[in-house]
Protein backbone atom coordinates (compact mmCIF):
# COMPACT_ATOMS: atom_id res chain seq x y z
CA UNK A 1 0.00 0.00 0.00
CA UNK A 2 1.40 3.40 -1.01
CA UNK A 3 1.73 5.81 1.87
CA UNK A 4 -0.11 9.04 1.25
CA UNK A 5 1.34 12.31 2.44
CA UNK A 6 0.13 15.86 2.16
CA UNK A 7 2.45 18.48 0.70
CA UNK A 8 2.14 22.06 1.87
CA UNK A 9 2.17 25.20 -0.24
CA UNK A 10 1.62 28.82 0.50
CA UNK A 11 -0.88 29.10 -2.34
CA UNK A 12 -2.72 26.52 -4.42
CA UNK A 13 -4.22 27.77 -7.67
CA UNK A 14 -6.99 25.56 -9.04
CA UNK A 15 -7.23 26.09 -12.79
CA UNK A 16 -4.43 26.61 -15.29
CA UNK A 17 -6.04 29.02 -17.73
CA UNK A 18 -5.19 32.69 -18.19
CA UNK A 19 -6.42 33.68 -14.72
CA UNK A 20 -4.74 30.85 -12.84
CA UNK A 21 -1.42 31.12 -14.67
CA UNK A 22 -1.35 34.89 -14.23
CA UNK A 23 -1.92 34.57 -10.48
CA UNK A 24 0.76 31.88 -10.30
CA UNK A 25 3.24 34.02 -12.24
CA UNK A 26 2.89 36.90 -9.78
CA UNK A 27 3.14 34.57 -6.79
CA UNK A 28 6.13 32.73 -8.18
CA UNK A 29 7.98 35.99 -8.82
CA UNK A 30 7.13 36.96 -5.23
CA UNK A 31 8.91 33.77 -4.09
CA UNK A 32 5.76 32.12 -2.81
CA UNK A 33 5.66 28.33 -2.91
CA UNK A 34 2.79 27.85 -5.35
CA UNK A 35 1.06 24.90 -6.98
CA UNK A 36 -1.23 25.07 -10.01
CA UNK A 37 -3.72 22.22 -10.36
CA UNK A 38 -4.90 22.04 -13.97
CA UNK A 39 -7.39 19.55 -15.40
CA UNK A 40 -6.45 20.62 -18.93
CA UNK A 41 -9.94 21.60 -20.11
CA UNK A 42 -9.75 25.25 -21.21
CA UNK A 43 -13.04 26.80 -22.26
CA UNK A 44 -11.55 28.29 -25.44
CA UNK A 45 -10.00 25.04 -26.67
CA UNK A 46 -12.31 24.87 -29.74
CA UNK A 47 -11.06 28.26 -30.96
CA UNK A 48 -8.14 28.39 -33.40
CA UNK A 49 -7.10 31.83 -32.19
CA UNK A 50 -7.86 34.49 -29.61
CA UNK A 51 -8.27 38.17 -30.29
CA UNK A 52 -8.23 41.45 -28.43
CA UNK A 53 -5.27 40.63 -26.17
CA UNK A 54 -2.73 43.38 -26.79
CA UNK A 55 0.54 41.89 -28.15
CA UNK A 56 -1.06 38.42 -28.33
CA UNK A 57 -3.77 39.15 -30.89
CA UNK A 58 -4.26 36.11 -33.14
CA UNK A 59 -2.29 33.72 -30.95
CA UNK A 60 -3.76 30.24 -30.56
CA UNK A 61 -5.14 29.48 -27.08
CA UNK A 62 -2.98 26.35 -26.89
CA UNK A 63 0.20 28.31 -27.62
CA UNK A 64 -0.78 31.02 -25.13
CA UNK A 65 -1.19 28.48 -22.34
CA UNK A 66 2.03 26.66 -23.28
CA UNK A 67 3.99 29.91 -23.03
CA UNK A 68 2.31 30.68 -19.71
CA UNK A 69 3.29 27.30 -18.29
CA UNK A 70 6.89 27.86 -19.35
CA UNK A 71 6.90 31.27 -17.69
CA UNK A 72 5.63 30.11 -14.30
CA UNK A 73 8.14 27.23 -14.30
CA UNK A 74 11.00 29.76 -14.43
CA UNK A 75 9.99 30.94 -10.97
CA UNK A 76 9.65 27.54 -9.36
CA UNK A 77 5.86 27.28 -9.59
CA UNK A 78 4.76 23.66 -9.79
CA UNK A 79 1.99 22.53 -12.14
CA UNK A 80 0.23 19.20 -11.89
CA UNK A 81 -2.22 17.72 -14.39
CA UNK A 82 -5.00 16.74 -12.04
CA UNK A 83 -8.48 17.72 -10.92
CA UNK A 84 -9.40 19.20 -7.55
CA UNK A 85 -12.40 17.20 -6.34
CA UNK A 86 -12.82 18.40 -2.77
CA UNK A 87 -11.63 21.04 -0.35
CA UNK A 88 -11.87 21.38 3.41
CA UNK A 89 -10.68 24.00 5.84
CA UNK A 90 -9.21 23.69 9.30
CA UNK A 91 -7.32 26.96 9.42
CA UNK A 92 -5.46 26.20 6.21
CA UNK A 93 -7.03 24.46 3.21
CA UNK A 94 -6.72 20.82 2.21
CA UNK A 95 -7.39 20.18 -1.47
CA UNK A 96 -8.13 16.60 -2.52
CA UNK A 97 -7.15 15.68 -6.08
CA UNK A 98 -8.66 13.05 -8.34
CA UNK A 99 -5.37 11.13 -8.35
CA UNK A 100 -5.68 10.55 -4.61
CA UNK A 101 -3.10 13.16 -3.70
CA UNK A 102 -3.89 15.87 -1.16
CA UNK A 103 -2.21 19.25 -0.85
CA UNK A 104 -2.33 21.93 1.82
CA UNK A 105 -2.46 25.66 1.22
CA UNK A 106 -2.56 28.81 3.29
CA UNK A 107 -4.45 30.60 0.51
CA UNK A 108 -6.53 29.36 -2.39
CA UNK A 109 -7.22 30.77 -5.85
CA UNK A 110 -10.19 29.24 -7.67
CA UNK A 111 -9.82 29.84 -11.40
CA UNK A 112 -11.87 26.90 -12.66
CA UNK A 113 -13.75 28.84 -15.32
CA UNK A 114 -17.03 27.74 -16.80
CA UNK A 115 -18.40 25.16 -19.19
CA UNK A 116 -20.47 26.03 -22.27
CA UNK A 117 -23.69 24.08 -22.86
CA UNK A 118 -24.61 24.53 -26.50
CA UNK A 119 -28.12 24.49 -27.93
CA UNK A 120 -29.28 21.00 -28.85
CA UNK A 121 -29.39 21.65 -32.59
CA UNK A 122 -27.67 19.17 -34.93
CA UNK A 123 -24.40 20.58 -36.21
CA UNK A 124 -23.97 23.34 -33.64
CA UNK A 125 -21.56 21.49 -31.33
CA UNK A 126 -19.56 20.09 -34.24
CA UNK A 127 -19.03 23.52 -35.82
CA UNK A 128 -18.52 25.48 -32.58
CA UNK A 129 -15.35 27.55 -32.76
CA UNK A 130 -15.29 27.31 -36.54
CA UNK A 131 -18.30 28.94 -38.20
CA UNK A 132 -20.59 28.61 -35.18
CA UNK A 133 -19.46 31.35 -32.82
CA UNK A 134 -20.57 33.13 -29.66
CA UNK A 135 -18.54 36.32 -29.26
CA UNK A 136 -18.29 39.05 -31.90
CA UNK A 137 -15.40 40.67 -30.05
CA UNK A 138 -13.50 37.38 -30.28
CA UNK A 139 -14.35 36.47 -33.88
CA UNK A 140 -16.33 39.27 -35.53
CA UNK A 141 -13.43 40.78 -37.47
CA UNK A 142 -12.45 37.43 -38.97
CA UNK A 143 -15.96 36.79 -40.35
CA UNK A 144 -16.92 40.39 -41.11
CA UNK A 145 -19.34 41.13 -43.96
CA UNK A 146 -20.46 37.51 -44.33
CA UNK A 147 -24.05 36.30 -44.10
CA UNK A 148 -24.71 35.97 -40.36
CA UNK A 149 -27.35 34.01 -38.54
CA UNK A 150 -28.11 34.34 -34.84
CA UNK A 151 -29.75 31.41 -33.08
CA UNK A 152 -31.90 32.65 -30.21
CA UNK A 153 -31.66 30.68 -26.98
CA UNK A 154 -33.43 33.24 -24.75
CA UNK A 155 -35.02 36.68 -25.24
CA UNK A 156 -31.57 38.04 -24.24
CA UNK A 157 -30.33 36.79 -27.62
CA UNK A 158 -31.73 40.00 -29.09
CA UNK A 159 -28.68 41.76 -27.68
CA UNK A 160 -26.38 39.34 -29.52
CA UNK A 161 -28.23 39.89 -32.80
CA UNK A 162 -27.91 43.65 -32.41
CA UNK A 163 -24.24 43.44 -31.51
CA UNK A 164 -23.19 41.30 -34.47
CA UNK A 165 -24.83 43.78 -36.84
CA UNK A 166 -21.75 45.90 -36.20
CA UNK A 167 -19.71 43.37 -38.21
CA UNK A 168 -22.20 42.52 -40.97
CA UNK A 169 -25.21 44.20 -42.51
CA UNK A 170 -26.65 40.80 -43.52
CA UNK A 171 -28.00 39.36 -40.27
CA UNK A 172 -30.89 36.94 -39.81
CA UNK A 173 -32.25 36.37 -36.31
CA UNK A 174 -33.70 32.86 -35.91
CA UNK A 175 -36.14 32.92 -33.01
CA UNK A 176 -35.95 29.12 -32.61
CA UNK A 177 -37.68 28.51 -29.25
CA UNK A 178 -38.30 32.20 -28.55
CA UNK A 179 -41.74 33.45 -29.48
CA UNK A 180 -42.26 36.77 -31.21
CA UNK A 181 -44.45 37.73 -28.26
CA UNK A 182 -41.37 37.38 -26.02
CA UNK A 183 -39.71 40.31 -27.78
CA UNK A 184 -40.32 43.76 -26.37
CA UNK A 185 -41.35 46.63 -28.60
CA UNK A 186 -37.93 48.20 -28.10
CA UNK A 187 -36.31 44.93 -29.24
CA UNK A 188 -38.30 44.89 -32.46
CA UNK A 189 -37.63 48.57 -33.08
CA UNK A 190 -33.88 48.15 -32.65
CA UNK A 191 -33.75 45.00 -34.76
CA UNK A 192 -35.52 46.84 -37.56
CA UNK A 193 -33.21 49.84 -37.21
CA UNK A 194 -30.18 47.53 -37.44
CA UNK A 195 -31.57 45.85 -40.55
CA UNK A 196 -31.80 42.46 -38.83
CA UNK A 197 -34.29 40.07 -40.43
CA UNK A 198 -36.39 38.17 -37.86
CA UNK A 199 -37.37 34.60 -38.73
CA UNK A 200 -39.79 32.70 -36.46
CA UNK A 201 -39.87 28.93 -36.23
CA UNK A 202 -37.71 26.19 -34.77
CA UNK A 203 -34.26 25.53 -36.24
CA UNK A 204 -33.86 21.83 -37.08
CA UNK A 205 -30.21 21.81 -38.09
CA UNK A 206 -27.35 23.27 -40.08
CA UNK A 207 -26.48 22.72 -43.72
CA UNK A 208 -22.80 21.82 -44.13
CA UNK A 209 -21.15 21.54 -47.54
CA UNK A 210 -17.44 20.97 -48.09
CA UNK A 211 -16.68 21.43 -44.38
CA UNK A 212 -18.31 24.84 -44.21
CA UNK A 213 -21.65 26.20 -43.08
CA UNK A 214 -23.89 27.15 -45.99
CA UNK A 215 -27.34 27.33 -44.44
CA UNK A 216 -29.72 27.05 -41.52
CA UNK A 217 -32.62 24.61 -41.92
CA UNK A 218 -35.93 25.21 -40.14
CA UNK A 219 -38.25 22.47 -38.94
CA UNK A 220 -40.60 23.17 -41.86
CA UNK A 221 -37.77 22.38 -44.30
CA UNK A 222 -37.03 25.98 -45.26
CA UNK A 223 -33.32 26.68 -45.70
CA UNK A 224 -31.81 30.12 -45.19
CA UNK A 225 -28.38 30.58 -46.75
CA UNK A 226 -25.95 31.62 -44.00
CA UNK A 227 -22.16 31.46 -43.68
CA UNK A 228 -21.77 32.12 -39.95
CA UNK A 229 -24.03 31.35 -37.02
CA UNK A 230 -23.78 33.10 -33.67
CA UNK A 231 -25.40 31.64 -30.60
CA UNK A 232 -25.12 32.08 -26.85
CA UNK A 233 -24.24 28.88 -24.99
CA UNK A 234 -25.60 28.38 -21.52
CA UNK A 235 -22.73 29.18 -19.19
CA UNK A 236 -22.24 26.72 -16.33
CA UNK A 237 -19.78 28.12 -13.77
CA UNK A 238 -17.42 25.48 -12.38
CA UNK A 239 -17.67 26.70 -8.80
CA UNK A 240 -18.13 23.46 -6.89
CA UNK A 241 -15.11 24.11 -4.66
CA UNK A 242 -16.46 27.50 -3.65
CA UNK A 243 -19.82 25.95 -2.88
CA UNK A 244 -18.14 23.34 -0.65
CA UNK A 245 -16.44 26.14 1.28
CA UNK A 246 -19.74 27.96 1.79
CA UNK A 247 -18.98 30.99 -0.33
CA UNK A 248 -21.73 33.53 -0.87
CA UNK A 249 -23.21 33.61 -4.40
CA UNK A 250 -25.33 36.07 -6.33
CA UNK A 251 -27.70 35.43 -9.22
CA UNK A 252 -26.95 37.17 -12.50
CA UNK A 253 -28.63 36.96 -15.93
CA UNK A 254 -25.84 34.53 -16.86
CA UNK A 255 -25.90 32.24 -13.83
CA UNK A 256 -24.87 32.16 -10.19
CA UNK A 257 -21.43 33.58 -9.41
CA UNK A 258 -19.53 34.19 -6.17
CA UNK A 259 -19.67 37.54 -4.46
CA UNK A 260 -16.17 39.02 -4.64
CA UNK A 261 -14.43 42.25 -3.72
CA UNK A 262 -12.33 44.23 -6.26
CA UNK A 263 -9.35 41.89 -5.72
CA UNK A 264 -11.40 38.74 -6.29
CA UNK A 265 -11.60 37.84 -2.60
CA UNK A 266 -14.72 35.77 -1.92
CA UNK A 267 -16.78 35.78 1.26
CA UNK A 268 -14.55 32.93 2.50
CA UNK A 269 -11.39 34.37 4.09
CA UNK A 270 -8.30 33.23 2.23
CA UNK A 271 -10.14 32.24 -0.95
CA UNK A 272 -10.00 34.25 -4.19
CA UNK A 273 -11.87 33.67 -7.44
CA UNK A 274 -10.52 34.78 -10.81
CA UNK A 275 -11.49 34.57 -14.47
CA UNK A 276 -14.78 33.00 -15.50
CA UNK A 277 -15.16 31.46 -12.05
CA UNK A 278 -16.12 34.94 -10.89
CA UNK A 279 -18.07 36.21 -13.89
CA UNK A 280 -19.42 35.34 -17.32
CA UNK A 281 -17.83 38.18 -19.29
CA UNK A 282 -14.17 37.64 -18.35
CA UNK A 283 -12.34 37.48 -21.68
CA UNK A 284 -8.77 36.14 -21.71
CA UNK A 285 -7.22 39.56 -21.15
CA UNK A 286 -9.64 40.31 -18.29
CA UNK A 287 -9.02 36.91 -16.74
CA UNK A 288 -5.25 37.43 -16.84
CA UNK A 289 -5.68 40.85 -15.24
CA UNK A 290 -7.90 39.43 -12.50
CA UNK A 291 -5.39 36.67 -11.79
CA UNK A 292 -2.57 39.19 -11.55
CA UNK A 293 -4.58 41.34 -9.14
CA UNK A 294 -5.45 38.36 -6.94
CA UNK A 295 -1.86 37.11 -6.88
CA UNK A 296 -0.44 40.49 -5.92
CA UNK A 297 -3.00 41.00 -3.18
CA UNK A 298 -2.48 37.51 -1.78
CA UNK A 299 1.26 38.07 -1.55
CA UNK A 300 0.80 41.32 0.31
CA UNK A 301 -1.80 39.82 2.61
CA UNK A 302 0.45 36.88 3.49
CA UNK A 303 3.35 39.25 4.17
CA UNK A 304 1.33 41.41 6.56
CA UNK A 305 -0.18 38.38 8.28
CA UNK A 306 3.26 36.93 8.96
CA UNK A 307 4.70 40.26 10.13
CA UNK A 308 1.77 40.80 12.48
CA UNK A 309 2.22 37.27 13.86
CA UNK A 310 5.93 37.89 14.39
CA UNK A 311 5.36 41.12 16.31
CA UNK A 312 2.59 39.72 18.49
CA UNK A 313 4.95 37.45 20.47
Amino acid sequence: MTEKHTESYEVVVVGGGAAGLSAALVLGRARRRTLVVDAGEPRNAPAAHMQGYLSRDGMSPAEFLAVGREEIARYGVELVRDRAVDVTRDGDFTVALASGRSVRARRLVVATGLRDELPDVPGVAERFGNDVLHCPYCHGWEVRDRAFGVLATTPLSVHQALMVSQWSKDVTFFLHEVGESDLADDDLRRLAAAGVKVVPGEVAGLVIEGDRLTGVRLADGTVHAREVLFTAPRAVPQTGLLEKLGAEFQETPFGSYPVVDPTGLTSVPGVWAAGNAMGFAEQVINAASGGYRAGAFINGELLMTDLDAATSH
